[in-house]
């Protein structure tokens, strides 16, 4: 049985359960497909998606006196995570990005990934769309974390509410890993 995994590839959970016990010596390739259907989903799903939920909840946000949006993100989203080396120059030049680079940087994969294989062109072997959208999340944010949050790639254990509950002035831009402030360029 398979079924949409965070909307960027396709995963046998029962396969993935068999190989339970010895997660790092998983055989992804058997388990996990890509498609370019898929990967244009994930993007849509993962960066698109929050990016139009931030877009429709700003002018609300304004009329609150702790306005405050927690963006959840993955540490598959880190920069040492992206393999194509352009991508990752974009994406780590704080003082030059710009939403357009961003949008820039996730056409260029879609359009590498339509084309064929997408690590050919240099971005990652696994689960490449999930990678990238996590990635340019990030990066379009500065404030993103897997902060052991319950979904369905970690399955369903964590929580961010500390963050949603962060008092008045509290971080903000910050990439938090495991309840810790942890940096996206890693």
């Amino acid at each position: 049985m398979s079924y949409a995994f965070q909307a960027s590839i396709l995963a046998d959970f029962e396969e993935m359960l068999k190989w339970k016990p010895e997660v790092r010596q998983v055989d992804w390739s058997e388990i996990v497909k890509e498609s370019s259907e898929l990967a244009d989903e994930g993007i849509n799903t993962n960066y698109y998606g929050a990016k139009g939920m931030v877009e429709a909840f700003l002018s609300l946000l304004e009329l609150s006196n702790s306005p405050r949006i927690v963006n959840v993100s993955s540490s598959m989203g880190k920069l040492n995570k992206l393999t194509n080396e352009w991508a990752k120059g974009i994406l780590s030049d704080a003082e030059a990005l710009t939403e357009e680079k961003i949008d820039e940087v996730v056409a260029k994969y879609l359009k590498d990934f339509e084309e064929g294989s997408p690590e050919t062109k240099g971005w990652p072997k696994f689960m490449s769309a999930y990678v990238v959208s996590k990635a340019a999340m990030s990066a379009c944010t500065s404030s993103g974390q897997e902060l052991c949050c319950k979904t369905d790639i970690n399955g369903n254990t964590g929580s961010f509410v500390n963050l949603v509950l962060q008092p008045h002035g509290g971080p903000t831009g910050c990439f938090f890993f495991r309840n810790e402030v942890s940096s996206y360029n890693e």
